[in-house]
Order: structure tokens, then C-alpha cells, then sequence
């Protein structure tokens, strides 16, 4: 059951996670799971917060010039469909649940040991790849109800395709159309959102907006990327460890 703790909450999931260039599916989902949201609900509702914080995350690093569209595209279009046929499936709760858990590792991952890459290491991207990763990252986004952008972005990283913002407006891109093709094939099963619909939007609107201006911006991410993986560790710890 949601507390007065829930929307403060909700408030610094989606600014921790627009100020690193996330729409905040994974943190939406683990949070309502750790507040007993019926699974049926959080996946929907995680998507349709994620339209909204991702948008804004991407309107403000495409204004600081850190979009590399080559990269997106290839990428976007082999996911775009997989995550539509992934949204049509259904996962059993306890095993949705653990997958959530393993997933958030991801970004903990990342957080706490990924640097950012300097310009000069950068290298091109293979084509092939980017399909490869784009398929299998958006069937796995539309099974869960996440964007796919934690699985993405410390990808990104590790290939040395792209630096730490670029890696933010390319996920935030991904993880709108991912968001939106996702909600498409749950759309064909039937969903449910919480009561609550409006306030969640207005909440992490909010919380993303401030976030991604001042993520963009220069602003130090490193404290605020160590919170966060603190936070998500404390969630998947509970989703993974806790029957609950």
C-alpha cells in the first residue's frame, strides 16, 4: 500500500535517474514493488512514467548537443518491434519479479564502477552489433516494462561508442520509443493502471524535469550516480533475497 513516503519518493527516483539520462522504469518498478503494487499494474503504469521523464531528459541533452543519431538509429529500429512483441507477453509474478531484480543489477554496476570515456578512446560503432543489441534488449524491455536504457547504456560504455552524456541522450531517446512500443503490445493483452495515474505522472514530470535540466547541464553526476546505485541496491536486494 502506498504511504506519505511513496510520491517524495517517486519524486527523487525519476530526478536521480533523468539527471543521468533515464526515463526510471526499473527504479518506478522496484519501487512499487517494494509497496505491494500488483504487477499487472506497475509494468503499464512504469511505461507511461517513462514517456514523460524520458522525453524530458532527451529534450535537454539534445540542447546541449550530446544526441549522436547514427548511433540511435540502428539501434532503435531493430528494437522498436521486439519490444511491442515483447509487451504482448506474460511472465509468471515471482519470476518477473526476480528477472526485475537481476536487471537493476545493471545499473548498480555501472554506477558504482563505470567512468566516464574520454573522446579520443572513443570507436565506431559495428552496425551488426547495434542491431543485435537493439533486438534483444527491446523483447527484454516489453517483457519487463522498463525502456531498456540501463541495460543500454553501460553497453554503450563498455563498447566505447559513446561518452557519459552522449550515452544519457541516446538512452533517453531509446527509452521513449521503447516505452511507447512496449505499451503498444500490452495494449493488444489489455492493461491496468493504478488510480493514482495522474499524481505518479505530475510527480516524476516533475522530479525529471529538474533532473535533466540540471543533468545536462554542468552538473557533477558522481555523488547522485552513487545514491542511486545505493537505492537500487537496497531494491533488488528485497526483489531478489525476500519473498515478499
Amino acid at each position: 500500500m502506498e504511504t506519505e513516503l511513496f510520491y517524495p519518493i517517486l519524486f527523487i527516483v525519476a530526478f536521480l535517474y533523468a539527471s543521468v539520462g533515464h526515463g526510471g522504469a526499473s527504479g518506478y518498478l522496484a519501487l512499487m514493488a517494494l509497496y505491494g503494487v500488483a504487477p499487472q499494474e506497475m509494468k503499464p503504469t512504469a511505461l507511461f512514467l517513462n514517456l514523460f521523464v524520458s522525453l524530458t531528459s532527451f529534450i535537454q541533452y539534445y540542447r546541449g548537443h550530446h544526441f549522436k543519431k547514427d548511433i540511435f538509429i540502428p539501434i532503435a529500429l531493430a528494437s522498436v518491434p521486439f519490444a511491442f512483441l515483447g509487451g504482448m507477453l506474460s511472465i509468471d509474478d515471482h519470476i518477473y519479479k526476480k528477472i526485475l531484480g537481476i536487471l537493476l543489477l545493471l545499473p548498480i554496476i555501472r554506477f558504482f564502477f563505470f567512468k566516464n570515456v574520454q573522446d579520443d578512446r572513443l570507436v565506431s560503432p559495428i552496425k551488426w552489433i547495434s542491431v543485435l543489441l537493439g533486438a534483444t534488449i527491446g523483447l527484454l524491455s516489453g517483457m519487463i516494462g522498463i525502456g531498456g536504457g540501463i541495460i543500454l547504456s553501460p553497453i554503450l560504455i563498455l563498447l566505447l561508442w559513446t561518452n557519459q552524456k552522449q550515452t544519457a541522450a541516446i538512452s533517453a531517446a531509446f527509452i521513449f520509443v521503447n516505452s511507447l512500443a512496449g505499451l503498444g503490445g500490452m495494449l493488444t493483452q489489455g492493461i491496468s493502471l493504478t488510480s493514482n495515474m495522474i499524481l505518479y505522472i505530475v510527480v516524476a514530470f516533475t522530479g525529471g524535469f529538474l533532473g535533466a535540466y540540471l543533468g545536462s547541464k554542468k552538473f557533477n553526476q558522481e555523488v547522485l550516480k552513487y545514491v542511486l546505485a545505493t537505492v537500487l541496491l537496497l531494491a533488488t536486494y528485497k526483489l531478489l533475497f525476500t519473498s515478499a
